[in-house]
């Protein structure tokens, strides 16, 4: 939805293949956070070098541990980044990099998934940025109800257009 809303997107797999395959065993990397957070401000340093790319405004699209990874970037590159959504993610896990994410954020959580609800609430209370929680009524973690991942699209798209405007770019880091 992404695409169709005429936003230019770039998935990032922050793991390498080697070290997916560890985490699969360990799920250790999962929760490197600075160790996503370094490879998503990698991913922006390069696409800000670039003529065609350097002057969109770039969002950061996160899940799960991912949103924790996207937070910190945000911290790290606050002139470039202009809008975090997280999909079901750790918010938490950024840190003392929250009071510094100038970014607006974007929490989405499935109303399910009632531990993930009281650790958004906690990290956005930390925040001095614009935050928005959004619950999804009836949605668990992976948002795999029907109709569940179409609101979180719709809600990310109205985010990214208010935040980037016709000319931003979300970068989605997996792992």
């Amino acid at each position: 939805m992404l695409n169709e809303a005429r936003l230019a997107t770039l998935l990032v797999d922050l793991l390498t293949s080697n070290e997916e395959a560890v985490d699969l065993r360990t799920t250790h990397l999962r929760f490197d956070i600075e160790l996503l957070a370094d490879r998503l401000v990698g991913a922006t340093d390069w696409l800000i070098q670039y003529p065609d790319t350097r002057d969109l405004r770039i969002g950061y699209f996160g899940a799960s541990t991912g949103a924790g990874a996207a937070l910190v970037a945000a911290a790290e590159r606050p002139d470039v980044v202009g809008a975090v959504v997280s999909r079901g993610g750790r918010a938490d896990l950024a840190g003392s990099a929250l009071t510094q994410v100038r970014a607006p954020t974007l929490l989405i959580v499935g109303g399910h998934d009632t531990q993930v609800v009281d650790l958004n609430r906690r990290a956005g209370a930390e925040m001095r940025s614009e935050v928005r929680l959004e619950v999804v009524p009836g949605a668990g973690h992976l948002f795999e109800e029907p109709g569940a991942l179409e609101a979180v699209s719709r809600l990310a798209v109205g985010w990214c257009r208010r935040y980037l405007g016709a000319a931003g770019t979300a970068i989605s880091g997996s792992r």
